[in-house]
């Protein structure tokens, strides 16, 4: 829930020196100045044509918080909730710090003007100890939960996407990957500025170069990120779509990448591998806005239009 009270935004560590221990603080101060009242100058209002609530899934051996958003009842008592809704399954960027409560602004208009159900999974964040692959799973875990209960969540199994920013957006491709492999068919997958390779050569971009100090000092960030996701002894390869054995057959693709982005060629490669898979994927740049751009109307002018053309693509995808 948003938080009523004044809460100051914790200033960043130092990622080449943080300890686990900083880590844990710094990532629970900044995930409460997400949810709170003081970050919606940044994040945005979220749509009044949407209900929001936090729910716990029971996932084998843990249970997890999901952010469920559905549109609101209609003034005359006849809305669509329960009447088998589309699934829009989101997964949050920021990998070992991030909520779900910082996406309120376009999961909420997505659940308003689809109309949708859409669940935000609280994945549990990397850490030492907690590797990308948890997240991985706790994405996938999620969605097969609620298509198996699918009439208690009032969706449509058969209307069903996949959506994730950063991280999120890299956890959403594997998910969309899972669920090729698992026989279970998607309509859509939105990648909004992927991160999609964890393995050596994640660095081996001309954006890379170009973005790793500027506008944000993003190279000590994602060292960690990979340091994190892929501890020694782990196949990062399993972890990086932009690596999987195949993209083909996979739920049509929208990639969003902001130009002014270290990763932004990822997106652009995953694109292009997409496409020579024979999976369609329509690639979009935002000229001149930065990675976290779709989570910052307040400060990123960009964010509306892409908003848009994810509700647009979205729309068209779940049609019944």
């Amino acid at each position: 829930m948003t938080e009523t009270t004044a809460v100051e935004r914790p200033p960043e560590p130092d990622w080449e020196a943080v300890t686990a221990g900083e880590l844990i603080a710094y990532r629970d101060a900044e995930n409460r100045w997400r949810a709170s009242g003081a970050a919606r100058a940044f994040l945005g209002e979220p749509d009044p044509g949407a209900g929001i609530g936090w729910q716990e899934v029971a996932l084998p051996g843990r249970a997890l918080p999901v952010r469920v958003y559905r549109p609101a009842p209609a003034r005359d008592g006849e809305g669509v909730e329960g009447a088998g809704l589309p699934l829009v399954l989101h997964v949050h960027g920021g990998s070992f710090v991030g909520t779900a409560a910082q996406c309120d602004w376009a999961n909420s208009h997505l659940a308003a003007r689809l109309p949708a159900v859409v669940v935000s999974v609280e994945h549990r964040l990397l850490a030492p100890g907690t590797p990308l692959s948890a997240a991985a799973d706790d994405g996938w875990d999620v969605l097969r939960h609620v298509l198996r209960h699918a009439a208690e969540w009032g969706v449509d199994p058969a209307r069903t996407a996949v959506f994730g920013e950063s991280c999120g957006a890299l956890i959403s491709a594997l998910t969309a990957i899972r669920a090729r492999e698992s026989g279970l068919e998607l309509r859509a997958q939105v990648l909004v500025n992927p991160a999609v390779d964890v393995t050596g050569t994640m660095f081996d971009y001309a954006s890379m170069t170009e973005y790793a100090e500027s506008p944000t000092r993003a190279a000590p960030l994602l060292r960690f990120f990979r340091q994190l996701s892929a501890p020694p002894g782990t196949d990062a390869r399993a972890l990086s779509p932009l690596y999987a054995d195949s993209l083909s057959g996979l739920a049509p693709a929208l990639v969003v990448v902001p130009t002014q982005d270290a990763v932004a060629d990822h997106g652009r490669r995953y694109a292009e591998r997409l496409r020579e898979a024979g999976t369609p994927a329509r690639l979009t740049e935002y000229s001149g806005a930065r990675h976290a751009f779709l989570t910052l109307p307040g400060v990123e002018p960009q964010a509306e239009a892409a908003r848009a053309e994810i509700l647009g693509f979205l729309r068209a995808a779940l049609a019944g």
